[in-house]
């Protein structure tokens, strides 16, 4: 369980790696484009670094459908703030092309955060015989493409097999386990009762053996399972995340960055991994 990612080294069998996220686009679903702004998008940058994020997650195109977006005007979206975010932590690009991807490694971005989960076999072509990490998220319609009541029969049993057989294209491909990130894909393609089903058997997610992402943060189980909207999901999120950390996430992707640094931190030092930064108390 231990991953250099970015030149930085995580030990996942006691550490949980927090990703902030800066969406430079006009039309995330939680953001609605807050950060869309160069600026406005760097500020982010150095706040969530200041408030204890590991990583940096950038996208420029959401998942969701909305108005064609350009490789260019992808790259010109991502590529200012990796150069800006890799001397802070490490930097992930949220993106489902591989030439994006290619750019992005090569301007210092060391993970590639796939939420199409290899539907362009490409993309393990993009990251195989470099340093940077693949995340390999679980969706059944490509990025952009609505999918109207999605159906399984056992969502979380589905989940796994598509991702054991996304592993096998990656790694044959050339990409090294060791490279390897899997995301169930919380909310794509899912209704409020896949997706709390997939959180209550997470452990058979991470039982596959690699590093698991959980990107929970403010999504619509949290609301509809709560009755709470896009922006009264905080208490809702920090749940979901010490939740996905006892089921065995090891990497959180959050929108407030210092509440869910100070939740993973204090769940960290309930399982006994990590030590108070005071110990005065009663002594």
């Amino acid at each position: 369980m231990r991953r250099v990612i970015g030149g930085r080294e995580f030990d996942f069998a006691r550490r949980v790696a927090v990703m902030a996220i800066v969406n430079r686009t006009p039309d995330s679903f939680h953001d609605q484009g807050r950060t869309f702004a160069l600026a406005h998008a760097l500020d982010a940058v150095r706040a969530a670094a200041e408030q204890g994020a590991d990583w940096i997650d950038v996208g420029g195109v959401p998942f969701a459908p909305g108005p064609e977006v350009t490789v260019a005007e992808e790259l010109d979206r991502v590529l200012p703030v990796v150069d800006a975010a890799r001397e802070l932590a490490v930097v992930s690009v949220d993106t489902y092309r591989p030439d994006v991807a290619r750019e992005a490694i090569a301007a210092g971005a060391g993970v590639i955060n796939d939420t199409s989960g290899l539907r362009d076999p490409e993309m393990a072509d993009a990251v195989a015989g470099t340093g940077a990490t693949l995340v390999i998220t679980h969706s059944l319609a490509a990025p952009r493409t609505p999918y109207p009541s999605p159906r399984y029969h056992d969502v979380t049993a589905e989940v796994t097999v598509f991702l054991r057989d996304r592993l096998k294209i990656a790694m044959d491909r050339g990409v090294r386990p060791d490279q390897i990130v899997l995301d169930p894909g919380h909310d794509l393609n899912k209704t409020t009762a896949h997706s709390l089903e997939l959180t209550r058997r997470l452990d058979e997610i991470t039982a596959l053996g690699y590093p698991t992402l959980a990107a929970v943060s403010n999504k619509d189980f949290i609301g509809e399972t709560l009755d709470r909207p896009q922006r009264d999901r905080l208490a809702g999120t920090l749940a979901a995340v010490v939740f996905c950390v006892l089921r065995g996430a090891r990497i959180v992707r959050v929108h407030d960055v210092r509440a869910s640094v100070d939740a993973v931190r204090m769940t960290e030092a309930m399982l006994g991994w990590r030590s108070p930064a005071h110990a005065r108390h009663n002594v």
